[in-house]
């Protein structure tokens, strides 16, 4: 019997050994056994692909060609220790591929070396040295750059996994991987336990390495948090955000919760571009090493809903739009929007306008997806990637209001309603920027850093982000008194959001979203309303912009308008100073210099400026009394970090309820070859407000030829059945919807 039990014993162990092993086969994170078999049998007839492979040898080659460099860590971005190991973690990663596509040890030989190397040092490694970080690194002054590293090492490490012999294995999992996990997780709570983008890389960092080293613990603390951890629920980061307020945590809640049903990311497209890395990178290795948890599939296929919204909060030239703290510039050329458009492709529905980007960015990943899109272009499957107007809904549930975007013929307008977004949201709500062709005519700021520029604050987040870029009155929309909306506090702003009065795209001539506020000043609702119409006699849609205003007290109103350009001609008398003195004290004004001031004695006020070859008119309803202050930005400001920038601002006083209407009119030519000025001129002759109730504002646009349209928003009502009568100068208007629109 005892002899039995044995043979039993044996027979189990063996299937269990046989399971896992086969548990344990690699690659098998991002690359796969029998993908490299497939990428293999089609080197040389890809022509996308093997450009991209070609490209990434001849940088491997150049940096084994310099040898192995593992230094000390000692510097904040942008220094040479800090750039030294973010390359070194991207070699590694791309080293692994290419020992895997091209079966040449050579690569193996370097990732393994240069990770005996990080062995031996971060075994007795103290925390770094600078000590800025909330949450400190070893390698990295903060542990979302040890995560960084983690994330791409693990992809080497699964490559050259069977390289390795056993005990070589043990050796680095025991002093360098094991460890590295634990110091981002268990070691630093507070930077792991929450929902951010930084919590984001952290738990894919875990859980990677986790999948390669078949970890149970590893995976489970990455899929869900670290278990009976508690963290003081009012402690912050040091951007200002609640560090684990909810007590969520781990990477199924960082896609449950700063996600919205249509895929809009909470923090902003700027940060969703950094986070869709880690995001995509870690879900492609769920699905290769665990397909049951259909990660793909998670919150309705959110990941991949998140890639085409992404897409879409870019400009006409594939810049994304800076909301909250972004840098201009950041763009879907970025090596993480390969990665997302290469894994939307092929874990989508192949959309073919995925391919057209793809084309563009002129590179793929090296892996499975990467060479189903090369295919794709190389097959002649590619189609436009058609941008529309499209409005994203913000929060969990959608129902935290959101980001419109409106297009027409080349004009993109991007209607900002969102919830607080995180430590790196603005206190900007319902603010709005204004593209043409891809350049901006009127300006979100984005954020105040010089990224990874050692000589600008270690390249990380400079005093002005918070004195400055964040504040209310660096952005165009409406400031009270001189505050910013929720007196700049998050643990105030996190509670709020707008709320959407309607967004219709559906109509050929006029296309509309409403949005209103009511936290954002106490006893002041803030209701904006915004259409791009296209008119008969006007060269290029026009912007119409209605902002009510109602209020319980009497108050200062500020209305900026952050134009990029020339001065071209106003109508109002203004007066130069003769000493430059800041517009104010605090919140941002601090900053504004007070270029010039005068008052609005016309019932319309024209601003017009030159920008690209373009004019561009503002005209504005504006009332006896109101003042116009021409603003440019960088006072105080000594160490040159903030962008010399021009504004305009509205300002009205000693009133409660009013309403701010404007039209932003692109228009004419100049070509400084030919030194013509076409059409310069506005084409607008009177911008009258007709009625202006509780249920109704009406707005009255006269064009120079006399025709005349008329604009009607139903401020209370927004149901698209609502009939409504309104009687105007002895004529009656019936309609149906929330809005009328009538040329």
């Amino acid at each position: 019997m005892t002899k039995n039990i044995t043979t039993i014993q044996v027979i189990i162990c063996c299937i269990f050994l046989c399971f896992s092993t086969m548990a344990q086969e690699h690659p098998s994170l991002i690359l796969t056994k029998a993908g490299v078999q497939n990428i293999r049998a089609e080197l040389g007839n890809v022509p996308l692909f093997d450009a991209s492979l070609e490209k990434l040898k001849q940088e491997v080659d150049a940096e084994i060609a310099l040898g192995i460099d593992t230094p000390v860590p000692q510097d904040y971005s942008g220094g040479y220790t800090h750039e030294r190991h973010k390359r070194n973690m991207v070699v590694m990663q791309q080293a692994g591929v290419l020992y895997q596509i091209l079966d040449d040890a050579k690569y193996a030989k370097y990732v393994k070396d240069m990770l005996m190397q990080y062995e031996a040092m971060y075994k007795t490694l103290p925390l770094h040295p600078k000590t800025r970080s909330y949450a400190r690194g070893k390698l990295f002054w903060q542990c979302l750059n040890d995560s960084n590293w983690l994330v791409y090492v693990s992809q080497a490490y699964d490559c050259i996994y069977d390289y390795l012999d056993k005990a070589e294995r043990k050796k680095l999992e025991k002093n360098l991987f094991r460890p590295f996990a634990d110091h981002i997780s268990v070691d630093s709570p507070q930077f792991y336990q929450r929902v951010h983008n930084h919590s984001t890389w952290g738990n894919a960092a875990v859980g990677m390495i986790g999948l390669v080293m078949n970890d149970k613990e590893l995976i489970d603390r990455a899929l869900y948090g670290i278990k009976g951890v508690s963290l003081d629920k009012t402690a912050k980061d040091d951007d200002g955000g609640f560090l684990n307020k909810d007590g969520k945590a781990g990477f199924l809640a960082n896609i449950e919760e700063p996600f919205s049903p249509d895929g809009y990311y909470n923090e902003g497209p700027y940060y969703q571009r950094y986070a869709m890395y880690p995001f995509l990178i870690f879900a492609e290795g769920l699905h290769n090493v665990k397909p049951e948890l259909k990660i793909f599939e998670y919150k309705d296929g959110v990941l991949l809903k998140s890639i085409d919204a992404l897409l879409n909060l870019s400009d006409a030239d594939g810049d994304f739009f800076p909301l909250n703290d972004g840098q201009k510039g950041m763009s879907y050329y970025n090596n993480a929007l390969v990665t997302a458009v290469d894994i939307s492709y092929y874990f989508g529905n192949q959309d073919p306008g995925l391919l057209s980007i793809a084309a563009k960015q002129n590179k793929v990943l090296l892996d499975d997806t990467g060479l189903a899109v090369a295919l794709g272009v190389k097959n002649g499957k590619a189609e436009p990637f058609e941008k529309k107007s499209i409005n994203l809904s913000d929060g969990p549930e959608g129902k935290q209001g959101g980001v419109g975007i409106l297009r027409s013929d080349g004009l993109e307008l991007v209607f900002k309603y969102a919830s607080q977004g995180s430590s790196h949201g603005h206190y900007d709500k319902l603010s709005y920027s204004y593209y043409e062709n891809g350049d901006e005519v009127l300006q979100d700021y984005g954020l105040a850093r010089f990224v990874n520029i050692e000589q600008k604050g270690g390249g990380n987040y400079l005093k002005e982000n918070k004195t400055w870029a964040k504040q209310t009155i660096a952005h165009n929309t409406l400031v009270q008194n001189e505050q910013s909306h929720y007196q700049g506090k998050y643990d105030i702003g996190s509670k709020y959001h707008p709320n959407l009065h309607l967004f219709d795209s559906s109509q050929e001539n006029i296309q509309i979203v409403s949005a209103s506020e009511t936290n954002a000043y106490p006893g002041t609702k803030m209701h904006r309303t915004m259409a791009i119409i296209k008119q008969d006699g006007f060269e290029k849609p026009f912007m119409l912009d209605i902002l009510k205003v109602t209020s319980d007290s009497t108050n200062q109103y500020d209305l900026p308008f952050y134009f990029m350009g020339q001065v071209v001609k106003t109508n109002v008398d203004y007066k130069i100073p003769n000493t430059l003195e800041p517009l104010g004290e605090r919140n941002g004004y601090q900053h504004l210099w007070l270029e010039g001031t005068g008052m609005t004695n016309n019932e319309n006020t024209k601003f017009s400026w030159l920008d690209n070859g373009r004019f561009y008119t503002m005209t504005s309803a504006t009332l006896p009394n109101d003042e116009l202050k021409l603003v440019r930005i960088g006072a105080n400001d000594p160490e040159f970090n903030l962008r010399r920038e021009a504004g305009v601002i509205l300002r009205r006083k000693d009133t409660n309820n009013t309403l701010f209407v404007s039209t932003i009119e692109s228009h004419g030519s100049y070509s400084p070859v030919s030194e013509l000025a076409i059409n310069s001129n506005s084409n607008i002759k009177e911008l009258k407000v007709v009625v202006d109730t509780a249920a109704y504002t009406a707005i009255e646009i006269t064009a120079i030829n006399d025709e005349t349209s008329l604009f009607i928003i139903a401020n209370t009502n927004n149901s698209k059945e609502a009939e409504h009568k309104l009687k105007i100068n002895d004529k009656n208007y019936e309609w149906s919807g929330s809005y009328h629109f009538n040329k």
